[in-house]
């Protein structure tokens, strides 16, 4: 197996973790809710601090299972660990895994449910249908692989801003300099075929996320001035060329003067598929 050499362009500094903790399985995952029953066994790939993780752990009960598994040891899986712990869930374990190695890691295992979120966006562009085909391998026949992908060209807001644009484009060529796909989200079903998935099989949808409230708008253009001084994205985007600290600095600011806009609104268009195993 091809080492994995691509750069994860947020990395887990807290203002990352920050957002991934907000998820949940209701505003981040409600298109593979109906699909989820009692009793079932669920991978979660790239589970990051588990709060999606969990909310599956809750809905398929004691005598389901959920796995998470994230690429690397980090304190992302210990945060996990002790936000279960804290809720009491037991039905649930994390791990270190690699996408790419699915088949090798659980070859006695097979689960109802492969669920993946904002993940493909960020591994090899040219490997995205190698991963695809690594959770269809560990699916049970008849179980379902699930995949939710945000789509950066296709985010917008208001009001329209010089320095938001300067912001969507710096990062796009920043992820596509670390070898992802930021405009993942429309290419979903395109990666599935190409994985092997009959068009019949694959179910499309798309979800959005919106932050327009005071509170909203706060807290997510504080979570983006952060990122863009703090993350693994200022540390690629330095080391690439593609920004000076001049440049992400007016990042930050924009993002700092768009949270005070009364006015302010930011939507997000995430798409969705749902695969069938045969």
């Amino acid at each position: 197996m091809p080492e994995t050499t691509v750069i994860y362009t947020h990395g887990h500094h807290e203002s990352v973790l920050r957002s991934h903790s907000w998820r949940t399985a209701q505003n981040s995952a409600s298109y593979l809710l109906p699909y989820i029953k009692p009793n079932m066994h669920i991978l979660d790939v790239g589970c990051g601090p588990g709060t999606i993780t969990l909310d599956f752990a809750t809905l398929v009960g004691p005598t389901g299972h959920i796995t998470g598994i994230e690429p690397s040891p980090g304190n992302v899986l210990a945060q996990a660990r002790e936000t279960a712990a804290s809720r009491g869930i037991t039905n649930v374990d994390f791990k270190i895994g690699d996408i790419f190695e699915l088949e090798e890691m659980f070859e006695s295992r097979k689960f109802d449910i492969v669920h993946v979120h904002q993940v493909l966006q960020h591994i090899d562009r040219e490997r995205v249908s190698e991963a695809l085909m690594q959770m269809r391998a560990v699916a049970k026949p008849g179980g379902i692989v699930a995949v939710r992908e945000t789509d950066f060209a296709a985010m917008t807001w208001f009001p329209a801003s010089g320095g938001m644009t300067e912001w969507v484009d710096t990062y796009q060529l920043v992820a596509r300099a670390n070898g992802g796909e930021p405009n993942a989200g429309r290419r979903l079903v395109s990666w599935a075929l190409e994985a092997g998935f009959a068009r019949d099989k694959i179910t499309t949808s798309a979800g959005t996320w919106c932050f327009s409230t005071p509170e909203e708008r706060e807290w997510w253009s504080r979570l983006w001035a952060d990122r863009t001084l703090s993350s693994n994205f200022k540390t690629t985007a330095l080391k690439s060329g593609l920004a000076d600290e001049e440049k992400l600095n007016r990042i930050a600011d924009t993002w700092t003067e768009w949270g005070k806009k009364e006015d302010g609104w930011f939507a997000i268009l995430n798409g969705e598929i749902i695969c069938r195993v045969d």
